[in-house]
């Protein structure tokens, strides 16, 4: 296999459509496509995936290929390897994206493995030098940044974490659509998915939340969580804790947002008594806007906050939802 000049990008699906992420990926992708002279070619796996296809197809990509097998329907790291494995050959790109989502993490590694490729994990930015691919990693806990450079004709491979990049939008042209079938053996196979229960969390879901209230250790009591989520539901959003909230058991862990919990990029990020320890802040930097509501002017979360209230959260978040429901009257 030669070295290519194009960027084949992992998209993905889930109950409620295309992944936001997937979308990140289109834009630094075309970015990147642009920079080396080739095509971006995005893989849609999964089952009944034809409308999010259709979405990928108007964002910006040049050829969209569709593998839609029912037993897609539910990921296992097996058979998306396979999938995978099959879309790098059929496109030969310079390098492959891969959401870094909990499931672009479980197969990316056994992807390189297998094709015996170098990976560069978690990254925050990409770019193109002298030809090569350039990936900007977080290490020590997002203390610090690395940049490391590819060697070798690739492909390259990179998960990319979510919030990261802008979401692509629509072009107002539309990319060809093509079905990719992929013979799936008994290897790849091994794991089944024999039914999938969901937890009744009571709440909307954080990866593709439009807006998030997340509360942390300034509540005091798990009791006055309610504030929190008071202020969510006065703006429709879902609702998000800090580590230290979730480990003393006030919250349960699909509600933590950081380094341990969840990356989420939401278009307002509302932090209610949360310090802005550097693992929290990993997860929610890619937000939009941030509000912070804190009584320390010199909390860390100041320092990436869109805006901010220096107060007692139990004062500014009763006022804060009050003027939010007159408004609305």
């Amino acid at each position: 296999m030669g070295k290519g000049t194009g960027i084949l990008v992992v998209a993905e699906v889930g109950e409620d459509g295309l992944r936001t992420g997937s979308l990140e990926l289109l834009t630094v992708g075309r970015s990147l496509a642009e920079a080396m002279g080739g095509e971006l070619t995005v893989v849609v796996p999964g089952a009944e995936v034809v409308e999010a296809a259709r979405t990928v197809a108007a964002s910006g990509a040049d050829r969209v290929l569709v593998v839609d097998d029912e037993r897609l329907a539910s990921f296992t790291s097996g058979a998306w390897t396979a999938v995978v494995v099959h879309a790098v050959a059929e496109t030969n790109p310079a390098a492959l994206l891969i959401p870094g989502t909990t499931s672009g993490r479980d197969y990316a590694p056994r992807l390189a493995a297998r094709l015996r490729l170098g990976l560069a994990a978690d990254c925050v930015d990409l770019a193109v030098e002298d030809g090569a691919l350039v990936a900007t990693r977080p290490i020590l806990g997002g203390r610090v940044q690395t940049v490391v450079r590819f060697e070798g004709d690739g492909p390259w491979i990179a998960t990319v974490r979510p919030g990261s990049f802008e979401r692509a939008k629509p072009t107002g042209e539309e990319a060809e659509i093509v079905s990719l079938t992929v013979e799936l053996g008994d290897d790849d196979l091994k794991v089944r998915v024999v039914e999938t229960l969901h937890e009744d969390t009571g709440g909307k879901r954080l990866d593709n939340a439009e807006r998030i209230v997340a509360g942390g250790r300034g509540l005091k009591e798990p009791d006055r969580f309610n504030l929190v989520e008071d202020l969510a539901r006065a703006l429709n959003a879902s609702v998000g804790a800090s580590r230290a909230v979730v480990d003393a058991g006030w919250r349960p862990h699909h509600e933590q947002v950081g380094q341990t919990g969840q990356t989420v990029a939401p278009r307002l990020y509302v932090a209610v008594g949360i310090s802005g320890a550097v693992q929290h802040l990993v997860g929610m930097q890619g937000a939009d806007y941030i509000v912070a509501i804190n009584r320390d002017p010199d909390a860390p979360i100041f320092k990436i906050a869109s805006f901010g209230i220096v107060g007692d959260l139990f004062e500014v978040v009763p006022a804060v939802i009050e003027e939010i429901n007159a408004a609305r009257a």
